[in-house]
């Protein structure tokens, strides 16, 4: 096997180099692309990271739309009559998941209750919190298979 001449070599491992350190390039974040988040747990440390992340990075942060559809036992988050337990996340402000819904909602978030869920805990769109919307299937359609929607479930 013959060896490559000197200054081919150099002239590939410059190359290389230059390559290898040079940062991957990033594409720029589709603004138009929305986030829906399947919230299926009534845990207030868990739901308060995602209602956290769905409206101060991703609504913040110029996607739209974004919504949170509130399922399962998650359905008691948004109930007037049951507060929730201020975590450390929140507790600098004192605000309850009720309070970071809300706060969402105000910003443009769409809060959507699965109301299969929502009969079967006894609860109805009066015992919710203002601006929750109570969900059907062409709503959770729309944006469940909206191909500029992405679904996360928390």
């Amino acid at each position: 096997m013959r060896a490559l001449p000197p200054l081919l070599l150099t002239a590939l491992l410059t190359v290389f180099a230059v390559f290898a350190s040079a940062p991957a390039a990033q594409a720029e974040p589709d603004k138009t692309a929305g986030l829906f988040v399947n919230l299926t747990t009534d845990d207030t440390w868990a739901a308060a990271k995602a209602i956290m992340f769905a409206h101060q990075r991703v609504l913040k942060g110029g996607h739209k739309p974004v919504a949170i559809w509130l399922n399962v036992r998650a359905v008691y988050l948004a109930d007037k009559k049951r507060p929730s337990h201020v975590h450390g996340l929140m507790r600098d402000d004192n605000a309850s998941i009720q309070d970071m819904l809300t706060a969402f909602m105000a910003d443009g978030g769409r809060v959507v209750m699965c109301g299969a869920c929502s009969q079967a805990a006894g609860l109805t769109k009066d015992d919710y919190i203002d601006g929750v919307e109570m969900g059907s299937w062409p709503a959770i359609e729309s944006l469940l298979f909206d191909p500029k929607v992405k679904t996360l479930a928390w």
